[in-house]
């Protein structure tokens, strides 16, 4: 079982799959919120709790984070979602669970084929590949599912 942690100070994704046999299922996608009128500690408090919740119900065996990535445009980003990312890996850590990271562009091109894909795109694959009924919504959700899809490409590719 894995779960896949998209981060992010307002709103952070998860997801929770679970391998049977040859099938992909989805046990659980969902947010963490926080308030933006809140102090960042206060947020990070708030992220820390929500995912130690889903950590504690489902155990997974690893955590599959997006790595971090900084756009010279938006330094501030990268630094909020490091903060986020932070309190992520500590939740791990406590639990013993181990954290493993894929960049944005290696997440979108083991979905979707094309590192470049839009996040409609990824949302439609994961769709398709979970055989879902609907899109998982919001994007949070459907880009920390395919974080741990990717998680699960790449581990399947070094099985014997």
């Amino acid at each position: 079982m894995v779960m896949g942690v998209d981060p992010g100070l307002i709103t952070t994704g998860y997801g929770i799959l679970e391998v049977k046999g040859e099938k992909v299922i989805l046990l659980e996608g969902g947010v963490v919120k926080t308030d933006s009128g809140k102090e960042l500690s206060l947020r990070l408090e708030q992220i820390f709790n929500g995912i130690s919740s889903v950590l504690d119900e489902f155990h997974p065996e690893v955590v599959a984070v997006e790595k971090l990535y900084s756009h010279y445009k938006h330094p501030r980003t990268a630094i909020m979602m490091g903060h986020a990312r932070g309190v992520i890996y500590l939740a791990a850590s406590l639990r013993k669970i181990p954290v493993v990271s894929y960049g944005a562009t290696e997440i979108k091109k083991s979905i979707t084929g094309r590192g470049r894909a839009s996040k409609e795109q990824v949302q439609y694959m994961m769709a398709r590949e979970l055989g879902l009924s609907g899109l998982p919504k919001p994007y949070d959700v459907s880009d920390a599912l395919a974080i741990a899809l990717t998680h699960l490409n790449m581990r399947k590719k070094y099985v014997i």
